[in-house]
């Protein structure tokens, strides 16, 4: 078995940063080890602002050198993704008039560039445009339309955007690090890309990622895309509402809401139980109720699912999706998250797990918190870009160069 594509992966979010170096076997989604793992903190970014970009390169460069050492390879050119508070997303349509009798890929493409073209953004950078369906003529529905007859071609397609300025600061971050971006995927977009097989997507069926900084619902049907939306509730809103109800630091809301907390439900009894904070934090005395924690942390959970049962209302999916809700990212980890989810959103709901075959590796990424950064290796294999092998030599010597000269410098 040869492995003939290997691919850099970088997923970026306010608290970690994750590199993943993967080799995949050719035409091959599925068959793929990974060589090398980096994972570093992020100690310079706040809501997605870069406050100390020397900084931010720092830990960027610290979880790809470590990337590289277990793969032995150097990396010079990367697929990125990133989850951000200031995505968003936009429903467009247009229209165009087909030159010949039928439509051709350039067609396809030259309605897209005009439904993204027309959209008012102000400080907005588009990442993608996704087509939810095309009419053709009066036929509505169409998944590809190229080779059809037709006269005129509409577009019903899905724009993600985020701000300017944050992104071209995390572009000039990995560009002054050395490394070439081949394209970037919102986490919005690849995480059902990348955990939901086309059954799911043609039965109906709901993702619902959350993230540190925000969560993300996403809704397919008959295999596209039909509804997404962010909605500005998080995981870390846990953990700054068990440090203010507990009256604890965020450092021990977050060790709290990790290694304690438990959503409430039918199947456990506290009876009383207590945790002693003197184990987990420089604390004198203080105790706190292990039912009082749960009862903070599941009204956190129950508001947010809350708003994701609202977004299957507004697209009229709520309860009938046959398919399930998929939970995915590291606050799906949470204890009975999944009987809530079931009870508030009367679906069937599971977790998705990545299951690597990760042998070559120190280290596991069986673990939800590395699901981004898989999801976007698999994204970047399923839509390969050719890059240029002279220009990567080329940047590899000036990065070696670079790197000599921060040694030899005073």
């Amino acid at each position: 078995m040869s492995f003939e594509n290997t691919i850099t992966s970088i997923d970026i979010w306010s608290s970690r940063i994750r590199t993943i170096i993967g080799s995949f076997l050719k035409d091959d989604n599925e068959n793929f080890v990974v060589l090398g793992v980096g994972n570093s903190a992020s100690t310079a970014m706040r809501k997605w602002n870069i406050l100390d970009m020397e900084d931010f390169k720092d830990n960027l460069d610290k979880s790809l050198l470590e990337a590289e050492k277990m793969a032995w390879e150097q990396i010079t050119w990367a697929y990125v993704s990133f989850n951000s508070s200031s995505y968003d997303v936009i429903v467009n349509k247009w229209v165009i008039a087909i030159s010949w009798d039928e439509i051709s890929p350039e067609d396809v493409d030259r309605v897209l560039d005009m439904a993204k073209s027309w959209v008012d953004m102000p400080n907005k950078e588009i990442l993608k445009v996704i087509p939810e369906y095309f009419v053709v003529d009066l036929e509505d529905g169409v998944k590809n339309p190229v080779w059809m007859s037709a006269r005129k071609l509409e577009v019903v397609a899905h724009i993600f955007t985020m701000n300017s300025n944050v992104l071209n600061n995390i572009k000039k971050a990995i560009w002054d690090v050395w490394i070439e971006i081949l394209d970037i995927y919102p986490n919005l977009l690849n995480s059902p890309e990348g955990v939901l097989s086309k059954r799911q997507k043609e039965l109906w069926v709901v993702c619902v990622d959350m993230w540190a900084s925000t969560t993300w619902v996403t809704v397919y049907e008959e295999w596209v895309l039909i509804h997404s939306a962010v909605i500005p509730l998080w995981w870390d809103n846990v953990t700054n509402d068990i440090a203010l109800w507990a009256r604890v630091s965020i450092d021990v809301a977050e060790r709290l809401k990790i290694e304690y907390s438990e959503i409430i439900s039918d199947e456990i009894n506290f009876k009383d139980k207590t945790l002693d904070l003197r184990k987990i934090g420089l604390i004198d005395e203080w105790e706190i109720s292990l039912q009082y924690l749960s009862s903070i942390v599941s009204a956190r959970y129950e508001e947010i699912l809350q708003y994701v049962k609202k977004e299957l209302s507004a697209i009229w999916k709520d309860g009938m999706l046959p398919e399930w809700a998929v939970l995915v990212w590291w606050a799906s980890k949470e204890k009975w998250l999944i009987e809530l989810s079931r009870d508030i959103l009367k679906l069937p709901s599971f977790i998705w797990i990545p299951s690597i075959n990760d042998e070559l590796v120190d280290t596991t990424i069986n673990d939800p918190s590395f699901a981004a950064v898989v999801w976007n290796l698999l994204l970047a294999n399923k839509y390969w870009v050719e890059h240029h092998w002279f220009s990567i030599n080329f940047k590899w010597i000036l990065n070696s160069i670079a790197k000599i000269f921060k040694k030899i410098m005073p």
